[in-house]
């Protein structure tokens, strides 16, 4: 029997160009969601392409509804589109008071409607149900991407491209240099989930019977760093019950742990945004490590759901209402941009003279907690958004340029926001003025965001 061959050779073909537009979108979770908005909002044709059958990435997708779950009185925020999707989200009845701070939770489900009538009023061209597999290229410019669907290949064309993949996909195939975290130091992924049937009055009187904390996230596996001034904050955290699972032999020993925080109780009965599986050397990038996160994830997620019932108050009823559509993923790739920003300018308030938006001092990652509760924030350099090698690209989102510690600032969902707005800006403008990206007048880009109602500085 002949041996079976390595590798195949793919025939050529010719793939249909479908679409020509000026500035390709690729991703639409905060970042690409918020990139596309602000360019077409500065007067350019934007098209918006997304795996999915809809927009919003961890908000709708996984199911991660605290968009701003780190704001408290002091805190001072770039708004912009960012806040903009909170308020058109409580405008829309798909928001409720988040439980540890002075933001609203936004509703996975009701933030599909949400973005959706953003796009449109936006006039931006949606294509959803695509997948990104390869970009177009003419030497070291990128002029569009090819993209898989039941449709089979299709071509789109762009004068400017911005990856919001949040694994720096297209940089990374176009040729860009990536640094990707080691599988076993990457930040943990999550399975996502909600709860239906809890009794709210018998629930909430025994969190307010043994109110959490802060420094009680330091229990067990984890060891969390923080400021010391959030410590004996409020935190609506769950480990007991699973503790008390494991001794009973409900839990095995070794899965120690499944902890962690939910968003909101309603008077309907559900418990939502449950952010209680944390899975180590879950790599993002790999497919055959996602089937097998997805599987466990969800495993881990019935064995807290049972241990809940058991060992909770108001949790006797509780039930299963869904899981996200897919594994929540924190930490992958990042472009070595033109700057890459660092742990020090994350906690010593940086700033720089291209700062395309503010985020407050909030870092939550890698054993770091620190919340933004003193008026302490940083700018966010346009320059960590310019892939090195590739002309016509940039790059939103989580991926963006930074060392780890700056990534568990900015990778944060509100973060992603500033920086998509800051790209689809400046996409727009350099389309306009005939420049690269990275030949942009700053100037303009600032005074276009400030319209926009961002604080830059």
């Amino acid at each position: 029997m002949p041996e079976s061959p390595s590798h195949i050779t793919e025939p050529a073909r010719q793939i249909e160009v479908i679409r020509r537009t000026e500035i390709l979108v690729v991703g639409s979770g905060p970042g690409g969601l918020a990139a596309a908005l602000a360019a077409a909002r500065t007067g350019a044709e934007v098209t918006l392409v997304e795996r999915f059958g809809c927009f919003g990435g961890n908000i709708t997708a996984v199911g991660v509804e605290g968009l701003a779950w780190y704001r408290h009185e002091a805190t001072v925020e770039a708004n912009g589109i960012g806040r903009e999707f909170e308020e058109r989200a409580k405008a829309m009845g798909a928001a409720v008071p988040e439980s540890q701070s002075l933001s609203y939770e936004l509703d996975s489900e009701g933030f599909k409607l949400v973005a959706d009538r953003l796009v449109e009023e936006a006039g931006i061209r949606p294509m959803l149900h695509r997948q990104f597999v390869a970009p177009i290229m003419e030497g070291d410019r990128i002029t569009g991407i090819v993209t898989e669907s039941k449709a089979g290949r299709e071509a789109i064309l762009a004068r400017l491209v911005i990856d919001a993949t949040g694994d720096a996909d297209v940089a990374h195939r176009a040729g860009a240099p990536t640094r990707k975290t080691p599988p076993e130091e990457m930040q943990a992924a999550s399975v996502m989930f909600h709860l239906a049937g809890v009794d709210k009055s018998a629930f909430m009187a025994a969190v307010k019977a043994d109110p959490q904390t802060y420094k009680d996230w330091s229990t067990g596996e984890w060891t969390v760093e923080t400021a010391g001034k959030e410590d004996d904050m409020y935190s609506p955290f769950l480990k007991k019950p699973f503790q008390k699972a494991i001794e009973e032999g409900l839990i095995p020993a070794h899965l120690s742990t499944i902890a962690g925080t939910w968003g909101a109780v309603h008077d309907t009965g559900e418990l939502t945004y449950m952010n209680l599986v944390h899975l180590a050397g879950v790599d993002g990038t790999d497919p055959d490590s996602l089937t097998q996160g997805e599987i466990e994830g969800r495993k881990q997620a019935m064995l807290a759901v049972e241990a809940l019932r058991r060992f909770m108050p108001g949790c006797a009823g509780v039930r299963l209402r869904n899981f996200g559509m897919t594994i929540g993923i924190r930490d992958t790739r990042k472009i070595d941009a033109a700057y890459n920003m660092t742990e020090a300018d994350v906690r010593n308030e940086a700033r720089f003279d291209d700062s395309i938006g503010i985020y407050p001092e909030f870092i939550d990652g890698y054993g770091v907690l620190i919340l933004p509760t003193t008026g302490r924030y940083m700018h966010i350099p346009y320059r960590a958004m310019l892939p090195r090698r590739v002309k016509g690209l940039l790059v939103a989102g989580r991926a963006i340029g930074g060392d780890r510690i700056a990534h568990a600032a900015t990778r944060n969902m509100a973060c992603c926001a500033v920086a998509g707005q800051g790209a689809g800006v400046a996409a727009a403008l350099a389309l306009r003025s005939g420049r690269d990206p990275d030949a942009v007048d700053i100037a303009a880009v600032q005074a276009e965001l400030r319209r926009q109602g961002v604080r830059i500085g």
